[in-house]
């Protein structure tokens, strides 16, 4: 298991760290951690000084400032890209950089909105749709952490799944997800989805999060089975969020027609469209 690295660069502080040099300022204050806080480097003629006491040379920061949908993580004033191969899923993961949190390519497709919206952004409108984020959560698909994170900041309790522990190893080489890991009201689960929902207790979660991946890469994780599983495990009264992808293109509109039918034939009585969040909302009526 890979540790946390401290320092994670993108293009965007690169910029700024070549653009000091090329004025001559002897410092510069930049993040080195992805936006999150800032800090105070040196800048000398061979390269920038870290706060760990290493260097980071400038022909390694030009070469972070050509990469703008890679992050580095900076180890003994090394960049690294951080990117893994899943031998589990057959795909290639990359951490890319936003003007806010990171998103992950799978296998060079984003999986957040990164238009008009930051990562961050768009797990701030999915939980809005389901407010308040109350009481035990299912968030049925982990990625980077986000919806747990985020989620366990009014919730009692969340329960996240990732089918890909190397999705995991990602999200630990991300700053924006480290409260995934160190949060006690967060409780991880390897495994698939599909399956892992059938452990839990009937009428368990007063909200739920699912945000799969796309239909044609987990079929499944749309079907009228599974919902009838999502359906068991709500409590009475829950609401359960559906990421569905923009409801105004044609195939978001396709794909949202058929999960309204199999949502409503598992038995859940009232769903609404969300276009705002890219999904719907589907309520458990109280008895």
């Amino acid at each position: 298991m890979a540790s946390m690295p401290h320092i994670v660069l993108s293009y965007i502080q690169a910029e700024q760290l070549l653009q000091a040099h090329r004025e001559g300022k002897p410092s510069a204050v930049i993040s080195l951690d992805l936006g999150l806080t800032t800090s105070e480097v040196t800048l000398e003629p061979e390269g920038v000084r870290l706060p760990d006491g290493h260097l980071l040379r400038w022909e390694d920061v030009a070469i972070i400032r050509e990469s703008e949908r890679s992050c580095f993580a900076v180890e003994e004033g090394r960049p690294r890209k951080i990117q893994m191969f899943s031998e589990h899923t057959n795909r290639f993961y990359s951490l890319m950089p936003t003007t806010g949190a990171p998103t992950l390519l799978v296998s060079g497709f984003p999986m957040h909105r990164i238009k008009g919206v930051d990562p961050y952004q768009d797990t701030l409108l999915k939980l809005k749709t389901i407010a308040p984020v109350v009481g035990q959560v299912l968030d049925t698909a982990t990625g980077l952490g986000y919806t747990a994170i985020e989620a366990a900041k009014t919730a009692e309790h969340v329960i996240t799944i990732e089918l890909d522990p190397v999705v995991l190893e990602m999200a630990r080489q991300n700053p924006w997800s480290r409260a995934l890991f160190n949060n006690p009201r967060i409780t991880q689960i390897i495994g698939d989805s599909f399956e892992e929902v059938q452990r839990f207790d009937d009428a368990m979660f007063d909200r739920i999060i699912h945000d799969p991946p796309t239909i044609s890469l987990a079929g499944e994780l749309y079907s009228l089975e599974f919902y009838r599983r999502l359906f068991r495990v709500l409590k009475p009264g829950g609401r359960l969020f559906h990421y569905i992808g923009d409801l105004e293109s044609p195939s978001g509109h396709t794909v949202a027609r058929g999960v309204v039918r199999r949502l409503e034939e598992a038995g859940f009585q009232r769903i609404l469209r969300r276009p705002e969040a890219f999904g719907l909302v589907a309520y458990k009526e109280r008895r």
